[in-house]
């Protein structure tokens, strides 16, 4: 009979530092595992296996969705729904990423920072594409066509290099400063969320008269916004596990829960813009200009080829320059250092 071997798990004291999370005592998977133990993990219980899946899932029904809305939207021929087609490229990207940066996070201490290196990106992106359909779809009527409608998709693409920027350096600091380390982190992500959602709070709170759109989609954007605060009380807090380390190690910390708001919160996200993208077609096509080739792929080329090349620097500093020792440091289970343990 064929059997498999699942791969030994540890405690947070038998790993380098780096691996270790906020009250998350047991669970761990060998830091130096192979990619076939990483790929057999998400088939066993570790701390990991529900953050895997609850990304992974997801992915599968944004791509849905997107087949979906291939099959009654022209993406190519019709200019007007080619910031759809980037939002739902980048919402596929994301999750799938995240999915796969927990993964293989734990093959080594560098495929670890290079894994989240990777997830950063494609969060950062993923902001441009909201950016896309909330300047194309979401915008106040009275500042279609304004100043901050012409320059918002740039500004928020100039964000994602921050985002990305600013992530992928925090990582440097996770050991010697985790508290820095988790404000530059935290900060990262809500900057391109606040500026990206500007258009959105300004229709909400203070749009009022005929010259603004209260439509279907508006409970829908809320409930999009509560998800989202939600996810980034979760990220910020470690909350239910930091009260009660060991508790929350396989269901139920925050991370995990961070995944299952975000993935609610994109789908009440998708919901609105779809509101928005159909109900208000025929104002905007009046009285917004038409979508260019370089003023969306064109973007879209430069963010992407941006972030890479930034992936591509905070991987080359962790792999050569002698400054990021200290966040590979640390003892691996059976290694010698460990056997006072």
């Amino acid at each position: 009979m064929l059997t498999i071997k699942l791969p030994q798990l540890f405690r947070v004291h038998q790993m380098p530092r780096v691996f270790w999370e906020d009250g998350i005592m047991t669970g761990y998977r060998h830091p130096k595992s192979s990619a076939l133990d990483c790929l057999l993990s998400s088939f066993q219980m570790t701390n990991e296996t529900v953050n895997i899946w609850t990304h992974f899932l997801p992915t599968w029904y944004f791509l849905w969705r997107f087949l979906l809305l291939s099959y009654t939207l022209d993406f190519f021929g019709d200019s007007y729904n080619w910031p759809l087609l980037v939002y739902m490229m980048l919402i596929c990207l994301y999750p799938f990423t995240s999915s796969v940066a927990h993964t293989f996070s734990s093959m080594s201490t560098h495929a670890r920072h290079i894994c989240y290196f990777l997830d950063y990106g494609a969060l950062s992106l993923y902001s441009l594409g909201c950016a896309f359909t909330y300047g194309a779809y979401v915008m106040p009527d009275r500042w279609v066509s304004g100043a901050l409608h012409q320059y918002f998709v740039p500004v928020a693409a100039f964000n994602t290099f921050i985002c990305t920027g600013l992530s992928c350096y925090s990582r440097f600091l996770e050991v010697e400063r985790p508290g820095l380390s988790k404000v530059l982190r935290t900060a990262a992500f809500v900057h391109p969320f606040v500026f990206d959602n500007i258009p959105l709070v300004y229709r909400l709170l203070f749009c009022f008269g005929v010259d603004c759109t209260w439509n279907e989609a508006i409970p829908l954007h809320i409930y999009h916004l509560i998800f989202a605060l939600l996810t980034g009380f979760l990220f910020a807090s470690h909350l239910p596990e930091r009260l009660a380390p060991g508790r929350f190690d396989y269901f139920g910390h925050s991370h995990q829960l961070f995944h299952v708001c975000a993935v609610l919160g994109t789908h009440f996200q998708l919901e609105a813009v779809l509101c928005d993208h159909s109900s208000r077609k025929d104002w905007l096509a009046t009285y917004s200009q038409a979508d260019t080739l370089s003023s969306t792929l064109g973007v879209v080329a430069t963010s992407v080829i941006g972030n890479i090349i930034l992936i591509c620097f905070f991987t080359a500093t962790l792999l050569w320059s002698p400054h990021a020792n200290s966040i590979l440091q640390g003892h691996i289970p059976g290694d010698s250092k460990t056997k006072g343990h």
